[in-house]
């Protein structure tokens, strides 16, 4: 019998309690905090001016978010398995709508990167909403719920863009984080009305030593990517700061091999079907940053250019936000697919849709729809791999270390869509076009990152590929997803 699928019967109720309400509420809080990605996006061409700093200075209200993020998302959900999952989502929640309120109330700059980066503490919402899922519903609700409640991340991104940006056209800038603050703190009231709290607990000591490490090992990685640009790629800083990276996570993982209680169970992510979905994470991560990189520059940029289109940031969230739409459509389609072939192919079948999408869109860019057909080829494609990853996450560890487990899961598409950015940045910087005077990137260029887009799904593809077959069998009783056994066989 597979322990990674068996969850143990002394859990709680033999019912689940109101299940449709607790997938909604779960799949909005993961909306909510999705928000805050593209919260500050149309704003942030204006933020020298509203902060009184320099473009570079205003760009950590980015970098903060996702350094935050990338400390937070593995230490959370390991609090989550230690000390509950509720708690820790609540905890989350409360973190985002502090830094939406120090957000409002800033007008210079650096309370705009501590509010960002409070915000961006709140980043584990959508791994332990996954995990309490599996916890509270019956199992063969899971699929569907745990695809729904992945799905909420890139729906959330689509469906904010083009609200904010009417909503900074039309406003003070400052309603944004008003707003963000009002749906968070709306979500945590639903969360403590609604959601249940799992008696799946690890227990134990927390691993304050390797928390640090990781932490420490994290943000050095993250700010040699996110800012070698600035820095110049082989500067003192960079690149003291990447060899520090390797080191400060070299020491850190012997210290989890060695820990009693570690932060990250090395070997359970060793395991192929762990190991492989994580490598198709990271590569998936990078395919999918690309989109979001190419598409609202391609429709902003001047008709002029002879390929840019000329159009406004809330055209570009117009454009963008039946992406969200399709991702939710497909959350469905992925779970019906995962039900009956298994997460590896509904995963396979994901890569190819977004590979598909990119290599359609190096021949399809020259009008407004073709970008909407794009960008809801690849959202239909990622709504497949966002279904698929946390299903093979949690077929393949024990529910006791289920938090901390999709936490790295959603880690490695961070750290994927990071090294995306980096890449993606100096090949536009060098391949460009001078326009009026202006060095702005060229059609080739744009062509270069989709089809390093279109390579790096293939290559999440590939990894898929290494994932173990298994054939899963439910049990004909029905309960909670806590108390039942599936057996995972070898195919």
């Amino acid at each position: 019998m597979s322990d990674a699928l068996a969850r143990p019967a002394a859990t709680g109720a033999s019912a689940p309690p109101r299940a449709n309400a607790v997938v909604a509420v779960l799949a909005l809080a993961g909306i909510v905090v999705s928000l805050m990605q593209t919260l500050v996006i149309p704003i942030v061409p204006e933020l020298p001016k509203l902060l009184d700093a320099s473009a570079s200075n205003t760009a950590w209200a980015v970098t903060a978010t996702l350094l935050a993020a990338s400390v937070a998302t593995p230490v959370v959900g390991r609090l989550g398995d230690m000390f509950g999952k509720r708690r820790m989502l609540l905890v989350s929640i409360v973190l985002l709508v502090s830094g939406s309120v120090v957000c409002a109330l800033a007008d210079s700059l650096v309370p705009m990167i501590i509010g960002r980066g409070l915000q961006g503490l709140a980043a584990a919402v959508v791994p332990l909403g996954i995990s309490i899922m599996r916890d509270a519903l019956p199992a063969d609700r899971l699929a569907g719920s745990t695809a729904l409640m992945s799905a909420s991340l890139g729906v959330g991104g689509a469906l904010g863009l083009p609200a904010a940006a009417f909503i900074a056209d039309k406003w003070d800038w400052h309603l944004l984080f008003w707003v963000s603050a009002a749906l968070g703190a709306l979500a945590f009231l639903l969360v403590l009305m609604v959601v249940p709290e799992s008696k799946v607990r690890t227990g134990g000591r927390f691993d304050l030593v390797g928390s640090i490490g990781l932490s420490a090992g994290l943000v050095s990685l993250l700010l040699a990517v996110s800012k070698g640009g600035d820095w110049g790629w082989t500067s003192a800083t960079t690149l003291g700061l990447g060899i520090g990276s390797v080191v400060i996570l070299l020491a850190w993982g012997r210290w989890e091999l060695k820990a009693r209680q570690p932060l990250v169970d090395l070997r359970t992510t060793a395991r192929p079907q762990v190991l492989f979905t994580n490598l198709a994470s990271v590569a998936l991560g990078f395919s999918m940053f690309a989109m979001s990189l190419v598409l609202p520059q391609l429709l902003q940029l001047p008709e002029a250019t002879g390929y840019g289109l000329g159009r406004s940031m809330l055209a570009v969230g117009l454009v963008l936000a039946p992406q969200g739409l399709v991702m939710m459509t497909m959350s469905a389609v992925s779970a019906a697919i995962t039900k009956a072939k298994g997460p590896k192919l509904t995963l396979m079948i994901g890569a190819l849709i977004v590979a598909s999408g990119y290599a359609l869109n190096i021949v399809l860019m020259s009008e407004v729809w073709h970008l909407v057909l794009v960008s809801c080829i690849i959202g239909a494609g990622i709504g497949f791999t966002y279904g698929a990853m946390p299903a093979l996450i949690m077929g393949a560890v024990p529910a006791s270390e289920t938090a901390a487990a999709n936490s790295l899961n959603t880690l490695m598409r961070s750290l994927g869509t990071s090294f995306a950015s980096a890449l993606a940045g100096v090949i536009l910087a060098q391949m460009t076009t001078d326009f009026g005077g202006f060095a702005l990137p060229s059609e080739n260029g744009f062509k270069v990152v989709m089809a390093i887009g279109a390579g790096a799904a293939l290559l999440a593809f590939l990894f898929a590929s290494f994932i173990p077959k298994h054939r899963v069998t439910q049990p004909a009783v029905d309960g909670p997803a806590e108390n039942k056994e599936v057996v995972a066989a070898k195919a």
